[in-house]
């Protein structure tokens, strides 16, 4: 009888089958407010990350290793950014702030599994301007068009893999208290804060696999630049610098908002005084980082900008024949 008793408790315990995300339900007369900013960012960021792709796509100036990777990483900021945004943008909207487990689970496993692919497309990233600036001579043999699919594919499988662990893990977990997650997406600690059981063991494993899907690859972009830098530090002119440091301005910019708003979110201690920044923050890696591509790529990228304006030119000149011939 005495055994009964937790094995029917944690019954009870595991019944739920909704979680409650709270987001931003502090304050209640701006979440229209919310909604319409929200909205606008989401759209923007897809119709920017689409616009990358096209501009790629359609010019055959930019089938080169270093946009087939730029083409790739909108891909994936478009489909993380709609893992999360499209529920939250709802849940503004309705009030309905509930998510079903099993979508609970789903969104972290593709969210997680995303945005570990994109720090894996950054070091690959980091790498084809490693070989561009240092091995010039030697860029076409290293970085061919087989290298980059066996990178792009072996990055996107290993960490799909990988989180599928943590994902299966969670999902075996039962949960306590009043359901309540205090953030406005489906996240590892969040969730897990809501166990009955012992999670130090998971939270290890965790770590562990986290860490081959952020801090490797994190390590790898590091090494490269440091090489870059070293070799930019070695050219004589003021104008040499300037040309080898312009061909990796706008990845450096963008791997600088991605990796410091995410050791901001996961490494900063996680206490209630730092609950409500850290919830701000996670905004940034999650809905900001992705419109940064591809602002800072129109923006200060040259191939790119002269592909927009040859496009835009070209859409200009249709619709004015069109508008002739009617």
């Amino acid at each position: 009888m005495i055994n009964a008793m937790p094995t029917r408790e944690r019954r009870n315990q595991t019944d739920l089958t909704k979680f409650i995300l709270l987001g931003f339900n502090d304050a209640p007369e701006l979440q229209i407010f919310f909604f319409v900013i929200f909205l606008l960012i989401y759209t923007v960021t897809i119709a920017g990350n689409l616009l990358i792709v096209v501009l790629i796509a359609c010019n055959q100036h930019l089938h080169t290793p270093m946009y087939f990777f730029l083409g790739n990483l909108s891909c994936l900021e478009t489909f993380y950014s709609t893992t999360i945004l499209p529920r939250m943008i709802t849940a503004f909207l309705t009030g309905d702030r509930t998510i079903p487990l099993w979508a609970c689970f789903l969104q972290y496993y593709f969210f997680g599994s995303l945005v570990g692919s994109e720090c894996y497309l950054l070091a690959a990233m980091s790498y084809d301007r490693f070989l561009a600036i240092c091995k010039p001579l030697r860029y076409s043999v290293f970085m061919n068009n087989t290298l980059c699919v066996q990178l792009m594919m072996t990055s996107c499988i290993s960490c799909f893999l990988l989180n599928s662990v943590t994902t299966y893990l969670m999902s075996r977990l039962s949960f306590c208290g009043p359901h309540v997650l205090d953030h406005f997406f489906c996240d590892f600690t969040p969730v897990i804060m809501l166990a009955c059981e012992d999670t130090q063991r998971m939270e290890f494993m965790a770590f562990f696999l986290s860490s081959l899907i952020a801090f490797v690859p994190f390590l790898l972009t590091l090494i490269s630049y440091s090489l870059i830098i070293a070799t930019i530090l070695q050219i004589p002119s003021t104008t040499g610098r300037q040309k080898a440091f312009s061909t990796c301005s706008s990845h450096l910019t963008v791997v600088t908002v991605f990796y410091g708003t995410l050791v901001i979110v996961y490494m900063f201690p996680k206490s209630d005084t730092l609950k409500d920044l850290n919830k701000v923050f996670s905004v940034f890696y999650t809905v900001l980082t992705p419109i940064v591509n591809p602002i800072v790529y129109c923006l200060r990228n040259r191939e790119v900008k002269e592909a927009l304006n040859k496009l835009t030119s070209q859409l200009c000149n249709f619709f004015r024949e069109t508008w002739i011939l009617s």
